[in-house]
């Protein structure tokens, strides 16, 4: 399960970041892209879909260029990211909702394919989202997914514990890929498949991986603040620690593990 998982915090940092999001989200528009191609693989050809957590509507945009007479909807809990999804897919067909991913406001079996992607990971728990993209879907339709696994970021989690020596963990815990299983068929899909990639970042130094995080909104992935002289002292330890254990000659890397999950509904 997810821990320390504050949904008010992190719909107001995506709010705050929409602008910045896509100059900033590398591994996230590669994601988008292994979407399109599982869909294509699918052979799907929707009238009607969804994309749970839009963001920028980069996926929408993927995705209407596939199915150009399909009905597209996106959803996006901050309001940030809903007015920069429509700018973006201004004169597409596509209508835009600031609405929650664990309570959606669709009649159910209202779409043939649901998707989303680096959302589910921000949630305390899949049950309700996933158990709400299946009423959602019509009978027959496929549900399509990425989200952050439990290697996400490892590197930094693993200096941020080593310099904590016996403080209080503020770090985020990712699902793994037996979780996301798991809760797929606990929410009606028995039939589902999930697995996993690793996507790494490489950055010139730690306060630059730490700046990026911030400037796609996922700063909550990384639990230090600077205020006070011992979480200073923690900040500090914890880059050293980075250096020393993971850094190369190019820079510090970020792990992405990139869980996917591919389901369908049953008739």
């Amino acid at each position: 399960m997810a821990a320390n998982v504050n949904r008010d915090k992190v719909r107001d940092s995506f709010h705050r970041q929409a602008a910045d999001y896509d100059a900033h989200a590398v591994v996230q528009c590669r994601v988008v892209e292994k979407i399109v191609g599982v869909l294509q693989a699918q052979l799907a050809a929707p009238a009607r879909f969804l994309d749970i957590g839009a963001g920028t509507g980069r996926l929408l945009a993927r995705v209407t260029d596939l199915y150009p007479q399909a009905r597209a909807v996106g959803a996006d809990l901050a309001a940030g990211m809903c007015r920069i999804a429509e700018q973006n897919l201004a004169g597409k067909r596509v209508q835009i909702v600031n609405a929650d991913a664990e309570s959606l406001p669709f009649a159910s079996g209202s779409f043939d394919l649901v998707l989303s992607t680096s959302t589910y990971q921000w949630l305390p728990s899949l049950d309700q989202a996933f158990a709400e993209a299946r009423r959602v879907l019509a009978p027959g339709g496929l549900f399509c997914f990425a989200l952050f696994g439990e290697k996400t970021l490892f590197e930094l989690r693993d200096s941020y514990r080593s310099a904590l020596k016996g403080g209080v963990d503020r770090s985020h815990d990712f699902f793994s890929e037996s979780e996301v299983l798991a809760a797929l068929q606990r929410a009606g899909f028995p039939d589902a498949e999930a697995s996993s990639e690793l996507e790494v970042e490489l950055h010139p130094d730690v306060p630059g991986l730490l700046r990026s995080l911030k400037r796609i909104g996922a700063n909550s992935t990384a639990p230090l603040s600077t205020r006070g002289l011992s979480e200073r002292r923690v900040m500090l330890d914890m880059m050293k620690a980075y250096r020393t254990t993971f850094g190369r000659d190019e820079g510090i890397p970020a792990t992405y593990e990139v869980v996917y999950g591919l389901a369908r509904k049953c008739e």
